[in-house]
């Protein structure tokens, strides 16, 4: 599919136009063992960043101290559209945190709880269409733990309103959530440093 071009025969006669076909909503999943699932989420996001969408990251699993490269950039960039009007607006939120919205005192006991209480916030912007483009980063976690019910979250998502991107990572997503995805990337691992013994280091990891 080269500079995105479908594949011959690959095109459904349901009457829309190239157009209108074009600016469906994608939902995707990025799954699997290996590395960059994330990754790739986020560069997904700096692409709907530099084309002006609103965007929202959502972290479901990481702890608040564990530093993001990504979201200092991202807080950047943000800062850069607020002064300038430059790309887009730019949220993100971590779960370990007790959500960006909510700001609890103290460390977040029930992480249950916490995942299922971002999902309703993600459920209701999504229904406002608040952000252009999301990133529910390790929220197959969630799914598979039961902390979140998958066929509400299917449902929600493959009925959400305007176009509305949705970018999900995290190993083990589950069957029904692939099987509504418009775009499904498994990450399969090939080789990597720390099969040799060798830590996590700047610029890889974080």
């Amino acid at each position: 599919m080269p500079q995105g071009v479908p594949s011959p025969g690959s095109v459904p006669d349901d009457g829309l136009t190239t157009r209108q076909r074009r600016n469906q909503p994608i939902l995707a999943v990025h799954t699997g063992p290996g590395k960059g699932k994330s990754t790739a989420a986020f560069g997904m996001a700096l692409r709907a960043w530099n084309q002006g969408f609103d965007v929202g990251v959502f972290q479901f699993v990481k702890s608040a101290k564990w530093k993001v490269g990504e979201e200092a950039t991202f807080a950047l960039l943000g800062e850069l559209h607020e002064s300038s009007g430059v790309g887009g607006a730019v949220e993100w939120h971590k779960m370990g945190e007790g959500w960006s919205w909510t700001r609890k005192k103290g460390s977040e006991v029930d992480h249950a709880a916490a995942a299922a209480e971002g999902w309703a916030e993600i459920a209701r912007r999504l229904q406002d269409q608040t952000h252009r483009f999301y990133v529910l980063d390790e929220f197959t976690y969630p799914l598979k733990w039961g902390w979140v019910d998958v066929d509400e979250v299917v449902d929600v998502l493959t009925h959400r309103p305007g176009n509305q991107h949705v970018v999900i990572t995290g190993r083990d997503a589950p069957q029904a959530l692939i099987d509504a995805a418009d775009l499904v990337t498994e990450m399969s691992k090939v080789k990597h440093p720390m099969d040799a013994g060798r830590k996590g280091q700047r610029g890889i990891e974080w």
